[in-house]
């Protein structure tokens, strides 16, 4: 037995009208598996759905919101936080989250990538110091050795502990709130690793999360490649240790690289993230998904379908 290798719907569906369409095309790069991502328009799931019945494509996760709500044409995962105070957004982000399950249960996924939401600044955000210190002192984060970054670093995070503990409790209160219909369902909810410093959970918080919930919940973590490779270069996480710690927890992951200039969604291989070591993590069980910005290639595509099913064959075998 070996992780499945799947190709997110990121990569085109904002150039498809039909969602049949969309699936023949990723079943022509030689994928048997796809992740339906937030940018899914309620136009494709039609021709989605004939897809999966007549066996085009088979759909290991979806991401929420997927499909996106009516009137919204544009990927969206943030529409609506579970870490929203106003309960108007957080009605929203409930109705719209069972309405996601609902649709991964309906085309046979077994898991929903969520965002957490984000804790709130009125003023002063402090993520924008940050990254307008990176901006100018390229490496500072990563290296560790520069003691201005270090002290800036310290007091944003400061800052955003200080603020954390209503958005995080309303996070895990939301959570409470979809479990019993994710369980109804068949479908686990899986926690995706973010790369903005505002974003929930906080790296170090997610076994926090985790036991504060029951401890039959359909839950797990959602490993974000690229995300995580962002949080190294800004000093809050080293990617080993990261994986080293939440592994027992892991359900899947998002596959891409981030370039020199720190863009993420690259093909793996064009990048700096070291997938020998992320590979050492993967599990028979786990879901593997390439996430690729819309804007490469096919042949990109292609090279890292590739890279990442030799790695796969050297961790499990042909």
């Amino acid at each position: 037995m070996k992780p499945v290798l799947a190709l997110s719907s990121c990569w085109l569906s904002h150039r498809h009208q039909d969602g049949f369409a969309m699936a023949k095309e990723i079943a022509a790069l030689g994928f048997e598996y796809a992740e339906l991502s937030h940018g899914v328009r309620i136009t494709l799931v039609p021709g989605i759905l004939r897809a999966v019945e007549e066996g085009v494509i088979k759909i290991t996760s979806t991401h929420n919101f997927c499909p996106l709500p009516a009137g919204v044409s544009r990927a969206a995962p943030n529409l609506f936080q579970p870490s929203a105070l106003d309960h108007r957004e957080h009605d929203q982000w409930l109705r719209h989250t069972k309405r996601s399950i609902d649709f991964a249960a309906q085309v046979k996924a077994r898991v929903i990538v969520c965002h957490l939401g984000s804790v709130s600044f009125f003023w002063f955000n402090p993520s924008r110091n940050l990254d307008h210190y990176l901006d100018t002192h390229p490496g500072a984060g990563r290296s560790g050795e520069d003691p201005k970054y270090t002290a800036l670093l310290q007091k944003s995070l400061a800052k955003i502990r200080k603020r954390l503990p209503r958005y995080f409790d309303q996070v895990k209160a939301s959570i409470r709130e979809v479990l019993d219909h994710a369980r109804q369902k068949g479908v686990t909810l899986g926690f995706e690793n973010r790369e903005r410093f505002d974003e929930l959970p906080l790296d170090d918080a997610f076994e926090d999360l985790f036991s504060s919930l029951p401890a039959d919940a359909p839950v797990g973590y959602w490993h974000d490649t690229g995300h995580a490779d962002i949080k190294e270069s800004m000093g809050l996480l080293r990617h080993r240790a990261h994986l080293e710690r939440l592994a027992p927890r892991l359900l899947g992951w998002h596959l891409h690289d981030v370039n020199a200039e720190g863009d993420d969604h690259q093909a793996v291989g064009d990048g700096k993230i070291d997938f020998k070591m992320v590979s050492e993590f993967w599990r028979p069980e786990h879901l593997l998904t390439l996430e690729l910005s819309p804007r490469l290639k096919p042949e990109q595509v292609a090279s890292a379908k590739t890279r990442i099913e030799e790695l796969r064959r050297q961790r499990f075998g042909a």
